[in-house]
This record gives structure tokens, sequence and C-alpha cells, in this order.
């Protein structure tokens, strides 16, 4: 697959040309990501809810308390809103208007399903530990069957999805240029620091 079907509903309408459906580009922001933010409609409204992902191939995972009320409308059938990003950089023009920033960001729309064989939710879960520390799932005591009940595995097919990217220094008007004021971008990192043995 060279890239993802735009859809009417994934189509980046606003700077297209920062747009990628390249499942590559994708899958990178994904991996590197550590938390979305999942969001859908019920009789209450709106919900919305950070958590952590991983991805399998052309699945997203996310997972949570069986009881979370989020969960309970995906699964009765709520489309979800999920959303990815990572900020890389804060471009500073020399003009207020075109101060912008630098990022990359993944937005998917679907249907959870929820993971209910239990050899492909330790799997996934497993999955999950290797995201965050590669071997940790061979280290750690495996959920027991209490745990593995507790735990709602959602996945959403990797489908109906977009990324958008801003790469770059500022695009100042030219009559600003000669402005006596600097421009420029600062980078933003997210960095791991070292493991605090407990």
């Amino acid at each position: 697959m060279t890239h993802y079907p735009i859809t009417q509903r994934n189509k980046v309408i606003r700077s297209p040309k920062r747009a990628s459906y390249d499942p590559e580009v994708i899958h990178a922001i994904l991996d590197e990501a550590m938390v979305c933010h999942v969001a859908c409609q019920s009789e209450q409204g709106s919900l919305i809810q950070p958590t952590l992902h991983w991805r399998v191939d052309e699945v997203l995972y996310i997972h949570g308390s069986s009881k979370n009320g989020l969960f309970q409308q995906l699964l009765n059938g709520a489309e979800a809103s999920i959303a990815v990003t990572l900020l890389d950089g804060i471009v500073f023009a020399r003009s207020a208007f075109h101060h912008s920033v630098n990022y990359r960001s993944v937005i998917l729309y679907g249907k959870a399903y929820e993971v209910t064989d239990e050899v492909e939710k330790r799997a996934s879960l497993d999955a999950l530990m290797e995201k965050f520390h590669r071997g940790r799932s061979k280290e750690a005591r495996p959920a027991n069957d209490t745990e593995l009940k507790a735990t709602s595995v959602l996945a959403f097919k990797l489908e109906n999805i977009s990324a958008k990217v801003r790469t770059g220094g500022p695009v100042d008007d030219p009559e600003d240029m000669e402005l006596p004021v600097w421009a420029g971008v600062q980078p933003i990192t997210l960095q791991l620091g070292d493991i605090v043995y407990e």
C-alpha cells in the first residue's frame, strides 16, 4: 500500500500540502508518540481521554479498565476520534501572526473492537510493554486471570487515517524581513531519563 485511501472524513482541508497518507509516515508518528487522546460522543455529551497507545501492523491498540465509561461507549458502537501529536519545535517569526510550531500529528477515525481472545490479548499487552522497554514483557510477571479480566484492550484498524506535518523555519512577509527582530526555531525533544530503580 503506497498510501491510505483519502476520504471526505480523513482528508486534510486546512494546509493540505502538509498532509500525508503515507503508511510509513503515519506508522513512525504512532510508534514514536507515547500518548493519544481518544474522544467519542455519548448521550451525556462528548467524552475524551488521554491514554497510552501502541501499534501492531495495521492495528492501533489502547487499554484500560473494563468499567471505563468511554470504553463502554466505544464498545456500544460509538465512532472514536483519536489524535496523536508530537511537538518538534516553536517557530519564532518576525511578526506575531506568523509564529507557529513544528509538529507531526495523526488523526484516526474508526470503530473499536474488543480483543477477547486470551492469546491475542496477552500478545497485544506484551507489545505495549515492548514499546516502552524492549524485553520487559519477558521480565515482568504476566497478568493473572483476574487482572486480565479487569483490563479491556480495544483495537482500531488503520483505515480512516491521515497525518499532518509542519517542518522548517518561519514564513515571514517580505516587508517584515528587515525588521530588527530575531527569528528562528527552538527545538523541542522528548527524552527518556535514566531508570530510578526501586
